[in-house]
């Protein structure tokens, strides 16, 4: 079932097709959507919608970490058979269980009290194990290396959501129960999709029931399970605390509108990466040991280590400006948010591919205790700053809390499998963002106005100029996009 024979560059340009499909998609509703709905509605919808991330991450019981880890790559087909009845079915049917049971405590506290929950929770909850299945398929393809079906499925799954989101908010009402029903609706269809495609290639079988594979593959998940969510927590917490401690919706909206355009960038930047580069890591560790993974992770810091430092430069300068041209000057407030929570994504996976690792060994409860120490931090610096900086608050909480995290990966790997970008390309990358800072700085974009004027002529001058800086300057990076470029007509008939 593997396709292991494609190598990671090949994996990335399906997942970076596929995501910025993705992205381009978010980049189409985001300024409709912040139109439509005010600061209060999308403010519940992103409260909400953090809840149902929350809920994903308990319910699947760690056992996306568990396909990835123990997939058989060998081929045998009595292995694959054994490894979708205990370590896909089981935890699934596990999982559907502990969601009923919470389903009927909920009912029951509701018939006991008196109360009633709103019916965008109840759309929340309904959603909860049909994402869950989502996840686990979409694990599936990419242990397998399915990276082309990865692609089509996830640009499908978002567009028609879109689709469905707009035709809900326009025809029903302009409110986030209204967007989440059309969120919901897109869900079915493509559960419905993955549900006959997941049965012509995983069977399940009592006879190949083994408990000591269940608990095998839980014992290993469920410390991931629960670093997943305080990952989570550390992601979504400052939008509970904000609304706690301010009790404004519309504060949350302002946040959520700058953290929900940053995060369309962290697919690109960090989740693209990672999907291409664990299932190969994975392989690699298993077949050729520590140092293969080195020197696959020293390929891939070169550009990487650019790109990210070109972003957050373009990030740091022009943030503001993408908010305003997207969504008007009345959402304004919410660029300097997406500005420096944007910077974090761009450059918090350079240290996480570096201190990749602790997996692999595996330390599940290495990274556990890294995510905990990260979600303390974030939760202590929230108290004190949500009220000293509002809405700003918790994006500097955010922003130390991430790099905390991503330092103590690199801390606490394995020497073996550590590997940092070097530093001839860390001085170069930041040399050439620092001066475009000042020249931007120095200049004022001779009075360009904000919005797409700064956009359009000062973000692509900025662009034009580091890229055309790193290259004279490092050969390496030339003979890099030497490579690519002969590399693209050969293999534009693989991609597809």
């Amino acid at each position: 079932m593997s396709t292991s024979g494609s190598g990671v560059a090949t994996h990335y340009r399906r997942y970076a097709t596929g995501n910025l499909m993705v992205i381009l998609a978010s980049l189409v509703s985001f300024p409709i959507f912040t139109r439509l709905l005010d600061n209060t509605q999308y403010g519940m919808f992103g409260y909400y919608g953090t809840w149902v991330v929350m809920g994903v991450a308990i319910s699947k019981l760690g056992a996306q970490h568990a396909i990835l880890r123990f997939y058989p790559h060998d081929g045998d087909a009595h292995r694959l058979h054994a490894f979708s009845t205990n370590l896909f079915y089981a935890p699934l049917g596990l999982s559907l269980l502990l969601w009923g049971a919470v389903v009927i405590g909920l009912l029951l506290l509701d018939a006991i009290t008196g109360l009633r929950q709103s019916s965008l929770f109840w759309m929340v909850v309904v959603s909860t194990p049909l994402v869950v299945f989502l996840s686990q398929v979409d694990t599936v393809l990419r242990i397998t290396e399915r990276s082309r079906a990865v692609m089509y499925s996830r640009a499908a799954w978002r567009w028609g959501e879109l689709a469905l989101m707009l035709a809900a908010v326009l025809v029903f009402q302009r409110t986030a129960v209204a967007a989440y029903a059309g969120k919901l609706g897109a869900a079915v269809l493509v559960a419905l999709f993955f549900g006959f495609w997941i049965r012509r290639h995983f069977t399940f079988s009592r006879a190949a029931l083994d408990r000591a594979s269940v608990r095998e593959g839980l014992f290993y998940g469920m410390p991931l399970a629960l670093n997943e969510v305080i990952a989570v927590a550390l992601i979504s917490l400052d939008r509970i605390m904000l609304l706690g401690l301010s009790g404004d919706f519309a504060a949350v909206g302002i946040y959520t509108i700058g953290v929900s355009l940053a995060t369309q960038l962290s697919i690109f930047m960090n989740a693209t990466v990672f999907e291409a580069f664990i299932p190969v890591a994975n392989r690699l560790y298993t077949t050729d040991g520590a140092q293969a993974v080195r020197q696959l992770k020293r390929r891939m810091l070169l550009p990487m280590t650019y790109a990210a430092a070109g972003a957050a430069t373009l990030l740091w300068l022009f943030g503001t400006d993408l908010i305003i041209a997207a969504s008007g000057s009345a959402k304004a407030a919410s660029g300097p948010v997406f500005a420096l929570t944007g910077v974090v994504c761009a450059l918090q996976p350079l240290l996480l591919l570096s201190g990749y690792g602790l997996l692999l060994q595996p330390r599940s409860t290495r990274v556990l205790w890294l995510m905990c120490f990260a979600l303390a931090i974030n939760v202590v610096l929230n108290l004190a700053w949500i009220p000293q900086y509002g809405v700003m608050g918790p994006v500097y909480a955010t922003a130390v809390s991430s790099f905390a995290l991503a330092l103590g990966h690199c801390a606490w790997v394995p020497r073996p499998l550590l590997q940092l970008p070097d530093l001839r390309t860390l001085l170069i990358a930041g040399a050439t963002g620092s001066g475009c800072v000042w020249l931007v700085s120095a200049s004022g974009l001779f009075g360009l106005h904000p919005g797409w004027p700064r956009l359009l002529f000062g973000g692509s001058g900025v662009a034009i100029v580091y890229a055309l800086v790193v290259l004279a300057v490092d050969p390496r990076a030339r003979k890099l996009l030497n490579g690519w470029r002969t590399a693209l007509p050969l293999q534009a008939g693989s991609i597809g």
